[in-house]
């Protein structure tokens, strides 16, 4: 993967795969690094696929018999200067936390974390986005939005369309111009 956001992607589509009904995804650029925390409540691992998880042959899908999300996020993270953390407990949900040193010369950059979010939006899961540098921080809770919206689905045309012009201006407004 060529972005740090397509890692987050990547994540977060196991976490829905794991049933989660909440999924916060906390994005903070602080002291040099980017910290990225993907927390769900979904069915969570035993400690067996919890210790092999990082292993590209371990995978708890019946389809292949590779998965790839997780140890290439551990890699792109420890290559980059940062770190990879992943607990989990069955029937309590997994967090995912990976760091990356800004300015090492193998990180790869944040990408569109806009499209993303709006990539990930449907009626059936709840997330809790945050983008924060330093003190200043953007929350998008899909709980709020579903909220104002009802009747309207989240997942309709004419809402993500405007839901990523919002979500792209309040990141642009946090980030402000530096290039991550």
């Amino acid at each position: 993967m060529r972005e740090l956001s397509l890692h987050i992607l990547d994540i977060v589509q196991n976490s829905v795969k794991a049933e989660a009904s909440v999924i916060e995804i906390d994005v903070n650029i602080h002291d040099g690094y980017i910290n990225i925390t993907i927390k769900d409540n979904g069915k969570g691992m035993d400690k067996e696929l919890l210790n092999s998880v990082t292993n590209p042959f371990t995978t708890s899908r019946k389809t292949r018999k590779v998965g790839l999300g997780i140890p290439l996020i551990k890699m792109a993270a420890e290559k980059a200067g940062g770190s990879f953390k992943i607990t989990s407990e069955k029937g309590v949900g997994t967090v995912v936390y990976s760091s990356f040193q800004i300015d090492h010369i193998d990180r790869m950059p944040l990408g569109d974390i806009s499209e993303t979010i709006v990539t990930l939006l449907d009626d059936k899961t709840d997330f809790v986005w945050k983008v924060r540098l330093n003190e200043k921080e953007f929350v998008f809770d899909t709980r709020e939005v579903k909220n104002q919206l009802n009747p309207i689905p989240i997942d309709s045309v004419e809402v993500l369309v405007y839901l990523k012009s919002y979500i792209k201006e309040n990141i642009e407004s946090i980030i402000g111009g530096i290039i991550l």
